[in-house]
């Protein structure tokens, strides 16, 4: 734009280097053709010069005028933002095969957790179901989003169950631990919500308890809105250690 600007100036400029001559003298007088053309042109770059600074203008216009006249409305979470944000600790974990971590080695992802004990009832299916859909949905940055399962006892997870949660980071901790970090809405219990814990490891947002298919496409706008505006610093997968 600015190269576009600069010779329309240009062209205006070098017209009225010709209609206007600086060699004019008190002996002479310029042609009459030089004086009509003169009459002519000084309207038209006039004009030209008036529709350059309404197309620079317009942005701002239409900025005050959206913000004054037509006020658009904020967007409204669905989930519910977690201020302060809370680190995460470094609670220790077991995963289905009996090796030992620590829950910080989840960070560098985005996380949406559930907890349930092993025996998982129809409500913890139903949240895992939901996890998986949210996270398949959101196409090509799904890669950038785990979907965890804290099993919050030491029981078996049944069979027919592990083969669902196979792409599910599966690991038990210590509910009381975790119950440090991680706390339901006032009335609820842990394991009625899904969180969302950032790439840093901070726990930022809770979903509503016992959340259906039309809830969970509510809370998957959330976390989509909140995948575009971390897209400058997040990327997928964790940072190979050496």
């Amino acid at each position: 734009m600015s190269g576009s600007n600069s010779s329309d100036l240009d062209a205006a400029a070098r017209d009225g280097a010709a209609v206007h001559p600086l060699g004019l003298s008190v002996h002479g007088l310029p042609p009459v053709g030089d004086a009509v053309r003169a009459s002519q042109s000084t309207p038209g770059a006039r004009w030209k010069l008036l529709a350059l600074l309404l197309v620079c203008a317009a942005p701002v216009v239409a900025s005050y005028f959206t913000y004054y006249v037509i006020r658009p409305q904020t967007h409204r979470n669905f989930g519910s933002l977690i201020e302060p944000q809370r680190p995460m600790p470094a609670l220790a974990t077991t995963d289905l095969q009996g090796r030992s971590s620590s829950l910080v080695a989840l960070r560098n992802q985005w996380l949406l957790i559930s907890i349930a004990p092993a025996a998982c009832p129809a409500d913890c299916e139903q949240r895992l179901y939901l996890q998986r859909q949210m996270r398949e949905s959101l196409g090509k940055d799904k890669d950038r989003v785990d979907w965890v399962w804290l099993v919050s006892d030491g029981a078996d997870v049944p069979q027919a169950l592990r083969a669902g949660v196979q792409t599910a980071t599966v690991l038990r901790v210590d509910p009381q631990a975790l119950s440090g970090w991680l706390q339901p809405e006032p009335g609820h219990a842990l394991p009625e919500h899904l969180y969302l814990v950032d790439p840093m490891g901070n726990w930022m947002m809770r979903f509503p308890p016992n959340m259906d298919a039309v809830a969970a496409a509510r809370a998957k706008r959330d976390l989509e809105r909140l995948l575009r505006a971390a897209a400058g610093w997040d990327t997928a997968g964790r940072p190979v250690e050496p």
